[in-house]
């Protein structure tokens, strides 16, 4: 939902509010070494019992009664999802093929969506119902900010600021979703004997590595709406 080109207009232009996103660029960038590096550190790590990430996921839903949740491969890295529409738990190759820790650890966190969803778990449902007005706010919040500095219309400024704080709500309520997921992933592995002890140390460093992406994501997305706060009420100041 958030993306770098939040910052470019106002930068380009000299807006010294671009200081306020600082701490979430940094975080972002090191959460994306982090995350990679780890994966690529455990994807060559082998599990002891051998299993799939593609095996490992079908294995959870089935003990969980959710046969009817198909499990897919997709191109791409790291590009492992479930979706709940379909009810398809879709694994890119690295992880559908593999039998590597990582693979296994990514594998079982999106089998956890699914589990989530057949629960009805509250914040994924929350955050399901925040998607259309979120992707409607990162869409249109930054160029109604933009039409109400050149136009000089505080009121449009600040209906940007308004729109903008649903992709906030989006990425805050998404960390309770992704940390139960990730904590469903080790109990379920341990617990079904897909790991070992010894295993879910190197596990649990995986998934903790991809959660700290969704905690840039919301640290950056709360930045810019503060940042967004400023502007509007600097068009205002400016006005009266």
């Amino acid at each position: 939902m958030v993306t770098f080109g939040y910052f470019l207009p106002y930068w380009l232009f000299g807006d010294w509010t671009f200081i306020l996103l600082i701490p979430g660029i940094i975080l972002a960038g090191y959460a994306q070494m982090k995350v990679q590096g780890t994966f690529n550190k455990y994807l060559r790590v082998r599990s002891e019992r051998g299993l799939t990430g593609a095996q490992v996921a079908r294995e959870i839903l089935n003990r969980a009664g959710l046969y009817d949740v198909r499990v897919e491969q997709i191109a791409g890295t790291l590009s492992d999802h479930y979706d709940p529409r379909q009810k398809v738990l879709r694994l890119s190759p690295q992880v559908y093929q593999s039998s590597s820790l990582a693979s296994i650890g990514v594998a079982a966190h999106e089998a956890g969506h699914a589990l989530q969803h057949d629960e009805g778990y509250l914040p994924l449902q929350l955050r399901a119902n925040l998607v259309p007005f979120a992707q409607f706010g990162s869409s249109l919040a930054f160029p109604l900010l933009i039409m109400g500095l050149i136009m000089g219309v505080p009121e449009l400024a600040r209906f940007g600021v308004y729109l903008f704080t649903a992709v906030v709500l989006f990425q805050i309520v998404t960390l309770p979703v992704e940390f139960n997921a990730s904590n469903r992933a080790i109990a379920v592995l341990e617990g079904y004997g897909f790991i070992s002890r010894d295993e879910v140390g190197s596990v649990r460093k995986v998934l903790s590595a991809a959660a700290l992406t969704y905690l840039a994501a919301a640290l950056m997305a709360v930045l810019n709406l503060l940042r967004l706060m400023i502007l509007s009420n600097m068009l205002g100041g400016r006005d009266e």
